[in-house]
């Protein structure tokens, strides 16, 4: 038996979670749900984005599917983004992007890659300060530790796809120290697991470049944690944008899946929110955390046929219960 913890979040992640909740009963007819909350709305009531409770709902569940968070316009005292909380309070250190070729939505055929985007620290620590009052300083932290996990979470994904090219890609020519200590670090466990071979390494900006010219060469990348959101973000166009991109938080017998799309408030409510994202990131679960090949196949080929049944005109007002009915039918 399957646990699974739900977050909806805010917005249309109360619309989108519960279609992908739906479609994994329907894949896994034992799996047993714990609601959760998290989000600007739940801060806003509880005056935490992240309830310890939801912390330990994840400890317990070993798997959880967040939808989207709101963020205010401003600061406000006490609040740090729900998503970055989670990560960071469960130790979520792998951040997987998938993209491939979607009928309908791609102008590439061919096109199936996977970001590894380390998760935890890089920019992304969140220490500043203003050394000056004209001059702010931001910390970058990247550990050989973390580095380490990456690649060898690299290696265990890359045996899974038969993967023909690693790319590690990193900006040590201008942070030699930095981006040195972990395209060294990755490259020494990926050596360590015979994969030496199929490494090759790109600067950031020639990988950027690279994915807009020829995104099918590419197969499954490995970068830091800001390179990482911006090459994912650019590559989701070759897949139908941040509206259709997944995503899976991976730490150590703990995942965390999240569509990549925001709470769009401006169409919550009125069921048009595409719920693909969220249920393809749930088929993430199934199959790098769970390791359930067969129905995460199945998923896939569910989304497929969907995609290649649905004309533009079916994807209005009625997106959200269209789709969940065409999957379902279809699984």
């Amino acid at each position: 038996m399957r646990r699974l913890c739900v977050i909806p979040g805010d917005g249309i992640g109360q619309e989108v979670v519960p279609v992908a909740v739906r479609v994994l009963e329907r894949l896994l007819p034992d799996l047993q749900v714990t609601e959760a909350e998290a989000g600007w709305d739940c801060f806003q009531r509880l005056g935490q984005s992240v309830p310890e409770a939801t912390l330990q709902a994840m400890r317990d569940c070993g798997a959880g599917l967040f939808g989207a968070v709101s963020s205010p316009s401003n600061a406000v005292a006490g609040y740090r983004s729900a998503i970055l909380t989670l990560r960071q309070q469960l130790a979520l250190g792998v951040n997987l992007r998938p993209v491939r070729s979607w009928p309908g939505l791609s102008d590439r055929s061919g096109v199936d890659l996977l970001i590894l985007r380390e998760n935890s620290e890089g920019l992304y620590v969140g220490k500043e300060h203003m050394a000056t009052a004209d001059l702010a300083i931001a910390e970058c932290h990247i550990s050989r530790q973390a580095s380490e996990h990456i690649a060898q979470r690299a290696s265990e994904i890359a045996k899974l796809r038969t993967s023909r090219r690693i790319t590690l890609v990193h900006k040590a020519n201008v942070l030699p120290l930095t981006c040195g200590l972990f395209r060294d670090s990755c490259r020494k466990v990926l050596d360590a697991h015979g994969l030496s071979a199929l490494v090759d390494e790109r600067l950031v900006d020639v990988a950027a470049l690279q994915l807009v010219e020829r995104p099918e060469e590419f197969d499954l990348i490995v970068t830091t944690n800001l390179f990482g959101d911006v090459l994912s973000d650019l590559a989701s166009h070759w897949g139908g944008g941040l509206g259709l991109a997944p995503s899976l938080n991976w730490g150590q017998g703990i995942a965390l899946a999240e569509p990549v799309h925001g709470s769009a408030p401006d169409i919550a409510g009125s069921g048009r929110a595409n719920p693909l994202a969220a249920v393809l990131s749930a088929g993430l679960l199934l199959r790098y955390h769970w390791q359930l090949i067969e129905q995460a196949d199945r998923l896939d080929r569910a989304v497929e046929g969907l995609l290649r049944s649905m004309g533009k005109a079916d994807w209005g007002k009625h997106t959200t219960r269209r789709a969940e009915q065409e999957l379902i039918a279809r699984l």
